[in-house]
């Protein structure tokens, strides 16, 4: 029986929204990560709200569901899940310190089961989770203790996270382009 007669859809490799799932969450962690640490003046981390809910949120959801749908899912637990954080994290602006700084943490739950998951996955994996962990539960620290300072170094991590995030997507599309390792990928 065909594919078209059953009503199964053949899959490609053109069905991977790896790429652009991570290349979401690279920009917005470097977007969000960035302007928390106060190297723009006149800028901070309220004005990421709009890119962490449009870019962040919905694209990474709905790169989620792509993955769910082509059979990936750890790509479609973490897009998915990323992408309510950041829907999540932009509409919670007037939250009490003590309620952001538990949402901050519980979400660090979820990127450290996602690091344990992505742990075989390679080198960027483990940066990727590992270092959005390390923010998070930093955030949260910063958050509960009122301290600018951590809420500095955990844009940082989460700047470097995103950094490792969108240079794999950068690398993978790339290298899938020209057919040949361009950029390293180990």
């Amino acid at each position: 029986m065909s594919n078209e007669a059953s009503g199964a859809i053949a899959r490609t490799a053109g069905d991977d929204a790896g790429p652009l799932g991570y290349l979401v969450l690279g920009l917005t962690l470097l977007a969000t990560g960035l302007l928390s640490t106060g190297i723009l003046s006149d800028a901070g981390l309220k004005d990421a709200a709009s890119v962490a809910h449009l870019v962040g949120g919905l694209t990474l959801f709905v790169a989620g569901l792509w993955q769910f749908r082509s059979g990936d899912r750890f790509g479609g637990t973490a897009f998915t899940a990323l992408g309510a954080f950041w829907a999540a994290w932009s509409e919670g602006a007037g939250a009490s310190k003590n309620a952001a700084g538990l949402f901050l943490l519980l979400w660090a739950l979820l990127a450290l089961t996602l690091a344990l998951a992505a742990w075989q996955g390679g080198m960027f994996s483990r940066l990727v989770y590992g270092l959005l962990t390390l923010s998070l539960v930093l955030n949260a620290v910063a958050t509960f203790g009122g301290s600018d300072w951590l809420g500095k170094v955990a844009g940082w991590v989460a700047a470097a996270s995103g950094l490792a995030a969108w240079y794999w997507a950068t690398a993978t599309l790339a290298n899938s382009g020209w057919g040949k390792a361009l950029l390293p990928l180990k």
